[in-house]
């Protein structure tokens, strides 16, 4: 998308939103001059699929804002991600790359507790690779970094149930929660955010939590 419909897009909702909730405002986007005036107008996250790549200039505007930054995992581009994604060792690859994308942030001046870690499940990956990274998010805990899952309504579920995207509400609470339930994920990117609520409140309360 061109820089200037992106702007257009996203800094009049930025600047609606912040002047009547108090909720942290994310901002996904991969260009530096958007997270810049999108942080001026009141956001407080950057969410970047390119994990700060995408622009070189992106770390520094995070930096300088003292913004949250989620970096997400990504093989190739999104025109070409699903072409042919292969790896040798999904889980440990994705993980040295968020790691490494992790230190090159801190060393540029973004607060450790300012990152978050994303997967990326289904940007670049197949059904095999989404399944393996669900079965083992908790091996990105070592790196010591938030992990952001974004599994609503993908296609791996609906791989998994044959059900179209709007009738995959029950896979995605089910996908969602019980990765928070273990502990490997903390931060939930979902469409359905009432029922998804509820879910984890009764598995926290049945957990005793």
């Amino acid at each position: 998308m061109p820089i200037d419909e992106e702007l257009a897009r996203v800094i009049p909702v930025v600047r609606g939103l912040a002047g009547r909730i108090d909720i942290p405002i994310s901002v996904d986007t991969s260009k530096a001059e958007v997270a810049r005036q999108a942080l001026g107008a009141g956001a407080s996250i950057i969410n970047d699929v390119t994990a700060g790549r995408g622009d070189p200039a992106m770390v520094g505007v995070v930096a300088e804002f003292g913004a949250g930054f989620v970096l997400m995992h990504m093989q190739g581009k999104p025109e070409t991600m699903q072409l042919d994604p292969t790896y040798e060792h999904v889980v440990s690859e994705v993980s040295e790359f968020l790691e490494e994308r992790s230190e090159d942030c801190l060393e540029a001046g973004i607060r450790a507790d300012r990152i978050a870690i994303d997967p990326g499940i289904g940007f670049g990956k197949t059904f095999e690779h989404n399944m393996a990274l669900l079965r083992d998010l908790g091996a990105l805990a070592y790196i010591g970094r938030p992990v952001v899952l974004g599994i609503s309504r993908k296609g791996t579920l609906g791989q998994i149930t044959g059900r179209p995207r709007g009738e995959r509400l029950a896979a995605s609470l089910a996908a969602a929660c019980y990765c928070a339930s273990r502990g490997s994920a903390h931060i939930l990117r979902v469409h359905d955010v009432a029922p998804t609520v509820d879910a984890a409140k009764v598995i926290a309360a049945i957990g005793g939590s």
